[in-house]
């Protein structure tokens, strides 16, 4: 009977500290997810030594302390247990100038303006959706081997277009 009673002691403190311990949880981890975790493994913890708490009128402040310790256990933990080393160092990524990327798709759109409207369907049909040439044709009421023939034509007048306006391969600039 008197476990019973320290059980429902324990059960009565937590549902009325709950609310405040996880704002205060929140307030150290800047995470309601964290927060949430943090608040279970203190009323767990706290549980272990409900026995032998002389005071329980100090229980929250108690929590708090324990709250604390274990949110700089974990942030310690962390510094160790996230790090990945590797043999090599990563490769180095280029910094490109974001206006290429822009002036790239000027380009494209100019060399897609030239195709013809059923050219320009069948390549987004084809490209853009990923349909393939029969489902192609169903969509636009033709027979596959004329959408075959359409985009290979549409690729022949775009690569074309494209190779008179430049290289577009990226692997030849420097970084800036």
């Amino acid at each position: 009977m008197m476990a019973d009673a320290r059980g429902q002691e324990f059960a009565n403190f937590a549902k009325e500290a709950r609310p405040m311990l996880r704002r205060v949880a929140y307030r150290l981890s800047d995470d309601w997810h964290e927060a949430d975790d943090l608040v279970q493994r203190t009323l767990l913890a706290l549980h272990r030594r409900w026995d032998d708490l002389d005071r329980r009128d100090r229980a929250e402040a108690y929590a708090r302390q324990i709250m604390r310790r274990l949110l700089i256990s974990d942030r310690r933990s962390m510094r160790w247990s996230r790090e990945v080393l590797s043999g090599a160092p990563p490769d180095a990524v280029s910094a490109l100038d974001p206006y290429d990327l822009v002036g790239e798709r000027i380009v494209l759109m100019d060399a897609l303006a030239r195709l013809g409207p059923r050219q320009r369907a069948t390549i987004f049909f084809r490209f853009w959706e990923g349909r393939s040439a029969e489902d192609t044709a169903r969509v636009m009421g033709n027979e596959s081997s004329t959408v075959r023939s359409q985009t290979v034509r549409a690729l022949t007048t775009l690569r074309a277009a494209l190779a008179r306006t430049g290289p577009t391969d990226r692997t030849d600039r420097t970084p800036t």
